[in-house]
């Protein structure tokens, strides 16, 4: 049983990290011509496009790549369900969908903003990685910098930042 939860778990959670980059490559206007975001594009678009053609986009927001991240983190509820003998229950498995699917985003949030935070310590020059952890991330750690500015050539939105995913993921509980 724990090998199917597991099983169940990791691969629908891989490909939600991939669709919810995509939706946050789209809200951030990120370059669309990095590698990184050639890749998002690529693994998403055989599902995106059909949900593209019944729901329309707003502004930023590519609502047929959101929806597929909320279909995707129900899907694993629902299967984990199935897999597991747990009654299907379908309100409490459409919040799990969105609780999860929210709680994914900021753990992806999480790990891009440590991953780019290591790699300012190390990095040389222009890095077509890094760029795209720039643009991913900037949105969230501007505004704690105009309130926080650099201590001493110390940036702390970092710490801030972290700090308030683990404690938003704590309330979430999933």
């Amino acid at each position: 049983m724990e090998l199917t939860r597991f099983l169940i778990t990791i691969l629908f959670e891989l490909f939600l990290m991939v669709v919810i980059l995509r939706v946050w490559l789209q809200a951030a206007r990120a370059d669309f011509y990095n590698p990184m975001s050639q890749f998002v594009v690529k693994i998403t678009n055989p599902l995106v496009l059909p949900l593209r053609k019944l729901i329309p986009t707003v502004g930023v927001w590519d609502l047929a790549s959101v929806v597929l991240v909320l279909l995707v983190s129900f899907g694993k509820y629902v299967a984990l369900s199935a897999a597991l003998g747990y009654p299907f229950i379908w309100p409490d498995l459409a919040l799990l969908g969105v609780l999860g699917a929210i709680s994914q985003f900021l753990q992806l949030l999480f790990w891009i903003v440590i991953i780019r935070a290591l790699l300012s310590w190390f990095s040389q020059g222009y890095n077509p990685m890094q760029a795209i952890l720039i643009q991913l991330t900037e949105p969230f750690l501007a505004p704690i910098r105009r309130i926080l500015p650099p201590i001493g050539g110390l940036d702390l939105s970092v710490l801030v930042l972290v700090i308030g995913i683990q404690a938003l993921r704590i309330l979430i509980g999933v």
